[in-house]
């Protein structure tokens, strides 16, 4: 024993020793090994400077892992193939010129953007219904689980073992007797409150469940990153759900931590349904190993009767995996056809230099550009970052408010009354780049107006921070925006 501590001793003196090469080695991977913004490289370095070597661990756990491209090669390698089934539907998309109509014409080249980057494809017979309360939402779920009569498709980045899963699980258990097929998807950092006893269970009663990325050494997660923070339900292919809604007590506000949950979820019918079953298919087939699309007259065939819709829509997604930013690159482009307005709801507001940079232009232009956050936090530090760039709005002329009526955690952007995209993805940068993430974007007036309509009812449950209240704000506000600032590159 004497001998072990003696060795030890000795290896911690040797990096004691070699502390500043050791840091300089490390440093040199960060710059040289990997492509990124140079903001984002002085902030890990400034980390590794001042928390020498536990700045690296840091690096190792919170940020990219410098393997990634290995990591999803095979899962953007499936993706491609998998997606051949799209080809001959985008070719004539395209040949048909199959867009939107007059009025709209100018967010024709975001239409064909999505669709050529990732083959998201434009349809125009879908319905819509929007729910921002979780009572609503999961008993409008449990109504549509209870008419199942083929497939029950679950993909959230939270389910937690409380009220709410019970309730769910008692119905898909009840719909697998029956002889319905029930898959759910999770991610095992947001399910981190679910013990493998409590899959094994589902398994038993005949549920398909499947770990998208699984902790690397069981119970331990080391990658903070690369999480799957979708959330889609698709039922029989015949009627479909994404937004910010996750499966747990706090989202049908239960939990007095957060009070009213302010989320936005959108139930959809017609053809952007396949499209969601696109996607499940894909991270199911990533994480499972069994292939969705082998069975693709089950699975993927349209229902003429859910198609009787007018609204035009895509379901967009993106990823580590993925080329292109494209829910990043669809609010941007959304931004710049702005001429009207432009209202955001997000949780969280830690953009990059492009999307900061459109917003202040907008705003110095004469464009209403209006930003609603939360009042709390539930991650003080991406919080107080938040309200950093909040500033910088209001500074340029925007108007910035904080929801009172409880947590705010609706995702999405409308702009000009003419098209909104909500979904999965917050206005930042991990959503644009670290996270698995979906939304759907409606190109109509009537589902964009009610959007904004919602945003002013939200208003009158907020705060107005205005440019004096934020240049007056203390001390101790100040220092905590400085430091999370700082770092906001990395989060």
């Amino acid at each position: 024993m004497g001998q072990i501590l003696s060795v030890m001793e000795s290896i911690l003196e040797w990096i004691w020793d070699n502390l500043y090469i050791i840091n300089v080695v490390f440093a040199i991977a960060i710059v040289f090994f990997q492509r990124k913004s140079p903001k984002e490289v002085w902030a890990w370095l400034l980390l590794m400077y001042f928390i020498p070597i536990v700045g690296f661990l840091l690096y190792m756990v919170v940020h990219q892992d410098m393997y990634k491209r290995h990591m999803f090669q095979i899962k953007e390698i499936e993706d491609k193939l998998n997606a051949s089934i799209r080809k001959l539907e985008k070719r004539i998309q395209k040949d048909k010129k199959m867009l939107l109509p007059d009025d709209m014409k100018q967010y024709n080249n975001l239409v064909l953007y999505n669709l050529d980057t990732t083959g998201s494809v434009y349809s125009n017979d879908n319905s819509v219904e929007i729910y921002t309360d979780g009572v609503e939402k999961f008993q409008r779920l449990l109504d549509e689980i209870d008419k199942a009569e083929s497939f029950i498709h679950i993909e959230y980045y939270i389910i937690k073992k409380d009220e709410l899963f019970q309730k769910i699980k008692e119905h898909l258990v009840e719909k697998v007797r029956q002889g319905v097929e029930v898959r759910i998807l999770y991610d095992s950092m947001g399910c981190r409150n679910m013990m493998k006893k409590d899959w094994r269970e589902l398994n038993g009663y005949g549920i398909k469940t499947g770990d998208f990325f699984p902790a690397s050494l069981k119970w331990l997660h080391v990658r903070l990153n690369y999480r799957n923070h979708r959330k889609i339900v698709v039922i029989d292919n015949k009627v479909g759900f994404v937004g910010g809604f996750n499966v747990g007590r706090e989202y049908i506000s239960l939990d007095k931590k957060f009070g009213y949950w302010r989320d936005t979820h959108f139930v959809l019918y017609g053809t952007s349904v396949a499209d969601l079953e696109m996607r499940f298919a894909l991270d199911w087939n990533y994480a499972t190993k069994e292939n969705l699309f082998l069975d693709g007259q089950k699975y993927f065939a349209r229902w003429e009767e859910t198609c009787s819709g007018h609204k035009g829509m895509q379901i967009i997604t993106s990823g580590p995996d993925s080329k292109y930013p494209q829910i990043r690159d669809t609010y941007l482009s959304m931004m710049h056809k702005a001429t009207k307005n432009i209202y955001i709801q997000t949780p969280y507001f830690v953009p990059d230099e492009p999307i900061l940079a459109a917003l202040k232009f907008a705003a110095r232009a004469g464009i209403d550009v209006r930003l609603m956050i939360p009042c709390k936090p539930d991650h003080p530090f991406v919080y107080w970052a938040t309200y950093s760039y909040m500033g910088e709005l209001l500074e340029a002329g925007a108007k910035c408010y904080t929801y009172e009526n409880g947590f705010l955690h609706a995702k999405g952007i409308t702009v000009d009354g003419m098209v909104t995209c909500y979904g999965t993805a917050n206005m930042d940068i991990r959503s644009f780049a670290l996270n698995f993430e979906v939304n759907a974007v409606v190109y109509d007036r009537e589902t964009a107006m009610e959007m904004e309509e919602i945003f002013r009812r939200d208003m009158e449950h907020s705060k107005e921070v205005t440019w004096n209240d934020y240049s007056h704000r203390n001390l101790s506000i100040r220092l905590k925006e400085q430091i999370s600032r700082l770092f906001s590159p990395v989060m």
